[in-house]
């Protein structure tokens, strides 16, 4: 059985948007069988030795397969998909976009977005007023591009909804209450299909009740 490392406890100032949950509507979605290993941050329990020597950065989530180990929520993802021969296609070509559009979610779209949250964070009073007024610049122009991609599809890297869908609405999530998406009204409406899937819905009340916070105070 897969055993998922995730968080147990919100943080200080509130929820998190902890990337275990893309892993976990992975595994509701392909249906694979796995328990939940609860890691409590506050406790250190992934600045711990035990967890470095499967968490290369000390983060979640983290699988362990019957002893194959895998960190990085899009690698994660990836496995998941592969291993129950779900959310991704089987010919090289098909298997290649969805991997490509993983990427794009991870390593294109998100660190932006991770940029506006920090600026928020250490830049509470803007100081640094340019990288307040250019970083949301930069976030709309990925934005732009992902609603060009969306034209005439449902998702966005075949034509079911595949892994790449998880790590794109993943990544979004982060955005959903401000108003970045309002002028991409292709993407706010790929993003409520996303979240409108059965495996999602079960996603979240299960992390609703592992952080034991109500359904609503995480949606």
């Amino acid at each position: 059985m897969i055993t998922l490392y995730g968080f147990g406890k919100i943080f200080p100032e509130g929820v998190g948007e902890t990337k275990d949950l893309r892993a976990q509507w992975a595994l509701e979605e392909t249906g694979l069988p796995y328990r939940v290993h609860a890691l409590d941050h506050t406790a250190g329990d992934l600045d711990s030795d035990a967890y470095g020597r499967i968490s290369p950065f000390h983060q979640a989530p983290v699988i362990d397969d019957d002893g194959f180990v895998v960190a990085e929520s899009a690698a994660v993802v990836i496995y998941l998909a592969e291993k129950a021969g779900k959310l991704i296609p089987g010919d090289l070509q098909g298997r290649t976009r969805v991997v490509q559009w993983c990427f794009a979610a991870v390593s294109t779209v998100e660190p932006t977005l991770v940029c506006i949250d920090m600026i928020g964070i250490f830049d509470s009073g803007k100081a640094a007023p340019t990288l307040h007024a250019e970083v949301p610049k930069l976030a709309r122009r990925w934005l732009g591009h992902v609603e060009r991609r969306l034209e005439g599809r449902e998702w966005i890297a075949c034509a079911d909804f595949t892994a790449a869908d998880i790590m794109m609405a993943g990544v979004l999530r982060s955005i959903r209450k401000t108003d970045l998406m309002d002028p991409f009204p292709r993407l706010k409406a790929y993003y409520e299909r996303c979240q409108a899937r059965p495996a999602w819905q079960r996603t979240l009340g299960l992390y609703a009740e592992r952080l034991g916070v109500s359904v609503d105070a995480i949606r």
